[in-house]
Order: C-alpha cells, then structure tokens, then sequence
C-alpha cells in the first residue's frame, strides 16, 4: 500500500509548526464541543490534516472528510438493519473487509483502508445496540467538520513554501489479489468477532491496529509495519505521560497549558518526522496517539491505566494480524514468490 513520504524540508520547511498547531486547535475544539468521545475529535482532525504534502490541496481536505461523514452514515443505517440477523451482519462484514483490502491490493491506493478501518469501528460498536453505533457516529461527524474548518485555516497560517501539490504514486502488487484480500478479511474477521462476543467495545483499538497493519501486501512489509505501531503507541504514550503533558496539567490546569504542551509535542514530532531515525508515519502517528490519550485521561479515563491498555491492545492486534497473516500468505503462495525464487 502507498505510504505518504516524509515532509521535504525545502518544500514545507514549517511542516512541524503546521502540525503541533493543528493538534492544539483540535483540542481546543473539544474544549469548545465538549464531544461525547474527545479522542476521535482531537486526534482524526490530525490525521487527516498532517498526510498532506505540499501545497494545500482543497480536494483532498475536503474529499476525505465528507467522505467519512458519508460512510460512517452508511454503515451505521447498514448496521442497525442487520444487528438482528447475526449470520447476514457478519457476512455482510466479511464482504466488506474483502472489498477494501481488494480494492488496496490491485490499486495500492489508501482509500480502501479508510473504508476498512470505518467498517471495524462501526459493525464493534453496533454490537452493542443503536445508541453506541451512532454516538460514534455523530464523533465521526464531528471530528469531519473539524477537520473541514482546520484544513485551510492551519495552511493559511502556515503556508508551505512550494506552490506545487504533491501527487500519490501508488502501484499494484503482483499475484492473485483476491486470495491475498480473502486472508486478511478472513483474519479481520476473527478479531472482530473476539470483540464482538469476548472483548468491550473500549477494546476496538486491537482490530484498528490490525487493519493497519493487513493493509500491506507482503509478510515482511506486514511485520515492518506491526513493529512502527508498537513504537509510535510507546512514543505517543511516553509523550502523554512523561514529557509533560499529564504531568504539568495537575500542577497548572488551565486550558492554554495544555493547549501549549500539545503544540511543543506536535512541534518535536513534527520535527521528528523530518529527521528521526524511524518512518516518517511512526511520529505522526505517535502524535496522534498523544492527542487521543490526552483527551480521554482528561475526560474520563485515568491516563496510566489508558495507556497501558493502549499499549497492550497494539501489542495483541499488530502480531496477531501479523502472525496469522504471514502464516497464511506462506501456505498460498496468492504472490507466486515461491516461483519466482526457484
């Protein structure tokens, strides 16, 4: 699957500035909205702003937004009308996973995770009757028109340099795709279905991380990636924990603190994401993982015990997804690398 390459420097040399103040205004937002899931607002908003490259692109800040309000609002009508009939819901699912990770197998293009990873967070959360489903949906929706009024507001503020987009170069992998995305929906599956009758809903960040990590095509890019999630959730959980920001929030509590300490964490990953050692996407994710912790240890979660939970919960869906799906990629061969090593 395409993966965003880092921030050029000469391109966007305020790309950090541009992230730690997006992370602020998002939580600033949840301030301002007081949300029914804080997490989601503070850090989608985020996620969506900071994979850009280049110069602002409106269809893209736009685009993806929109087209999350318009799936979640989807599945949440597609999920409330099958709950009542478990065999067709979990098909239903299973179809659903196998055409996202088809349509990323033969395109190499992200799109299909973003409907996968919808997928999970809804057909998890309508197990558990009508008002969960859509009181996630509504965060959704909201953390959409965040995004929506942040996008051009943090590019106006702090413009890149170039005035050239940046265009993504995906590429399709090799071998019989459907067998590849019938794997990974088949494993996917499984661990859904370990939330939906073992697990809580709180939980879901397991299946979440494994939809992250099945999205690539190869064992080895599969356990890479299984690797730089396990380091971003450590990153993200030392950052909410030791650098400060927790900390400094019980000695000062006031708003423009925290609103401070989030921007100088977004300003050092930022800055990580130009010149770290890791991937590019670890920091980012890492600061994603801040914002989320952050704004649920504030609202109702104690913020040690959400990050430990966090921790573990990456731990068992990155390699157990990485597992499973080695094994079985081993065994079918779907990418002919057998054949093509002999």
């Amino acid at each position: 699957m395409y993966v965003t390459p880092r921030p050029d420097a000469c391109d966007d040399p305020h790309y950090a500035v541009r992230l730690g103040l997006t992370g602020a205004l998002s939580y600033l937002a949840v301030a301002i909205l007081a949300p029914a899931l804080p997490p989601v607002v503070a850090a989608l908003p985020v996620g969506l702003i900071a994979a850009q490259r280049r110069a602002f692109n409106p269809g893209r800040a736009i685009g993806a937004p929109v087209s999350i309000i318009v799936m979640v609002t989807v599945f949440t009508w597609a999920v409330e009308q099958l709950r009542p009939m478990p065999l067709v819901y979990v098909g239903a699912m299973w179809l659903t996973y196998f055409g996202g990770f088809l349509m990323i197998l033969r395109t190499g293009a992200p799109t299909g995770m973003l409907i996968l990873i919808v997928a999970v967070l809804m057909s998890v959360m309508g197990m558990n009757g009508s008002a969960t489903v859509e009181t996630m949906r509504d965060g959704f929706v909201q953390a959409s028109l965040v995004a929506l009024v942040l996008a051009p507001l943090v590019y106006w503020l702090v413009p890149p340099r170039t005035r050239e987009r940046h265009v993504d170069a995906p590429v399709p992998g090799p071998g019989h795709a459907a067998t590849g995305a019938a794997i990974r929906a088949s494993v996917l599956m499984a661990l859904t279905f370990w939330l939906y009758t073992v697990m809580q809903p709180s939980d879901m960040m397991m299946a979440m991380v494994a939809t992250m990590v099945l999205v690539f095509p190869t064992r080895q890019a599969v356990t890479s990636e299984a690797m730089q999630r396990v380091r971003a959730t450590l990153y993200g959980g030392a950052a909410a924990l030791a650098l400060t920001l927790l900390a400094l929030w019980t000695l000062s509590p006031h708003l423009p603190v925290l609103l401070g300490l989030i921007f100088l964490s977004g300003l050092g990953f930022g800055h990580l994401m130009f010149t770290g050692r890791q991937p590019s996407m670890v920091y980012q994710y890492a600061f994603s993982v801040v914002l989320a912790l952050v704004a649920g240890a504030l609202s109702t979660q104690d913020p040690g015990y959400a990050t430990f939970t966090r921790i573990v919960l990456t731990l068992a869906g990155a390699f157990a997804a990485a597992s499973a799906v080695g094994l079985l990629d081993a065994l079918t061969d779907w990418r002919g690398e057998r054949a093509a090593n002999a």
